[in-house]
């Protein structure tokens, strides 16, 4: 069965990899817009404290998280996978009744979360901590590196055959795919910046004036060219209601941006720091290398992957209140990403056409969902059953 993923991000790969897993023969379609979101997302695996009023959210998280270790095994790579934990924090001990309350419900079914247990001292877990914070342990939080689980998926599935082309994808009105070259900025990893290094497609320096947002579609060239599919799976993340549009179907999802902030610490191990997670304001995490990440900021700014003066201020406030041993650490990249948001509900999973389906809409829970979603989506366009019920993710009707 021959099937085209538009869309190269956690979705579409995930897609790609569980397809050519099952001997379809898989096109992937890079579209290298900027802002894409897999790359510049934080990494965070928790999903019991979130969607406390919304089960059919917490549902598609819980699901995707649970099925992150045995991922890692079968990619059999580092992908930056590892269980550290989180930290809930507050000022205020009570501040942290209502989610000690949501855990305790959700334990039963989700013991993977692992005990959760009261800090007293949480500065000893993660140094840079304000000794004034009380905090609970959830010990079964993880955090993943993004753009090596993507490329780990996308690498497993070409080994298996699949392919993959740069451009964009347009649809026709019957749902067949053509493949036209592009014109404009492309940036494959989205909008990364590293501080101090010099670049001809943006000013790396975070506080420098930034160009203009492409917010227009990028203009096709040429005819195109038609590629054969029996399925077409449009994991395109905020562009999926563009790209979906000749189709004759409207799908409000949109893109939401986040700024990130990659602070580095020499000479200090980082790697199994614990996750935090104030209950309110930007999250922190550490990864190897001495490096920690603060975000991210919720931005309803329409397609302009841009990395701001306010953005940066935000963060730096926000990660030195929740953190202030972090005053010394050196600022090393900023990142942004546009995060898909569908505006009627939680997800959007489930065929639009007899051909075509589309996966998108995870926000801020692509990496704990992304993978997981792909699987759905891979599923739907074999005509299997999938793993859990998407009534509550369908698209529209028309």
């Amino acid at each position: 069965m021959r099937v085209v993923v538009i869309g190269s991000g956690i979705v579409g790969a995930s897609a790609a990899y569980y397809l050519s897993g099952r001997g379809a023969d898989v096109t992937v379609v890079d579209g290298g817009y900027q802002g894409a979101a897999t790359p510049a997302g934080a990494g965070i695996v928790c999903p019991w404290v979130d969607h406390a009023e919304d089960d059919d959210w917490y549902r598609l998280t819980r699901e995707g998280a649970r099925r992150h270790p045995d991922l890692v095994a079968e990619l059999g790579e580092d992908i930056g996978y590892a269980k550290v934990g989180a930290l809930l924090v507050a000022e205020d001990p009570s501040d942290l009744e209502p989610v000690r309350g949501l855990l305790r419900r959700r334990h039963a079914e989700a013991p993977e979360m692992g005990e959760v247990v009261d800090v007293t001292t949480p500065a000893e877990l993660f140094p840079p901590l304000s000794d004034t914070l009380s905090a609970l342990l959830v010990p079964g939080a993880a955090r993943i590196d993004g753009r090596a689980v993507r490329d780990a998926l996308l690498r497993a599935a070409r080994a298996r055959g699949a392919r993959c082309r740069t451009g964009a994808a347009r649809l026709t009105a019957g749902g067949e795919v053509v493949l036209h070259p592009t014109e404009g900025p492309q940036e494959r990893d989205g909008a990364a910046h590293p501080v101090g290094e010099a670049s001809p497609s943006a000013p790396l320096d975070p506080a420098a004036p930034q160009p203009p947002a492409h917010t227009e579609p990028r203009r096709l060239t040429g005819e195109g060219t038609p590629i054969d599919a029996d399925a077409v799976i449009v994991a395109a993340g905020g562009w999926t209601g563009e790209v979906c549009r000749p189709l004759g179907v409207e799908l409000p999802v949109y893109p939401r941006r986040g700024q990130i902030l990659h602070v580095g610490m020499e000479g200090v191990d980082t790697a199994w720091w614990p996750i935090v997670l104030p209950r309110q304001g930007p999250y922190l995490l550490g990864f190897p290398g001495s490096r920690i990440v603060i975000g991210a900021t919720i931005e309803d700014v329409g397609f302009a992957p841009r990395i701001t003066m306010g953005g940066l201020d935000e963060l730096v406030q926000a990660g030195l209140r929740t953190a202030p041993g972090l005053y010394n650490a050196t600022v090393s990249e900023m990142r942004v990403g546009l995060r898909p948001v569908y505006a009627p509900g939680p997800a959007l999973i489930g065929p639009v056409t007899g051909r075509v389906v589309v996966a998108t809409g995870l926000s801020a829970y692509g990496l704990t969902a992304g993978p997981f979603t792909g699987c759905i989506a891979a599923a739907l366009a074999l005509g299997d059953t999938p793993p859990i019920d998407i009534t509550p993710y369908a698209p529209p009707t028309y």
